[in-house]
């Protein structure tokens, strides 16, 4: 299942600038991730789902939630993603 812009529970920004990549690829990594961003957002959500075999909505939801409440301290894409599989159950 693809978590899709329809799924999303927070409102979102979706321009992007030049150096922006929209269509972002690649595991996630130490590139910053702008919680703001819905495309960045939606990038991140796609690939825990599909990391973790995940294959509903509510799943997507749960991750979109804890990515917009993680700590305001870790900005990569890998932390955050760490702080989530770290968190997941307790969350």
């Amino acid at each position: 299942m693809s978590f899709t812009r329809a799924n999303l529970v927070y409102k979102y920004g979706w321009e992007h600038t030049k150096s922006d990549d929209p269509k972002l690829t690649g595991e996630p990594d130490s590139n910053l991730l702008n919680r703001s961003e819905g495309y960045e957002v939606l990038y991140m959500i796609d690939k825990l789902m599909a990391t973790w075999n995940l294959k509903n909505v509510a799943p997507g939801q749960k991750i979109e939630k804890m990515i917009k409440d993680h700590p305001s301290h870790l900005r990569s894409q890998l932390h955050v993603k760490e702080w989530i599989n770290d968190n997941w159950d307790r969350y």
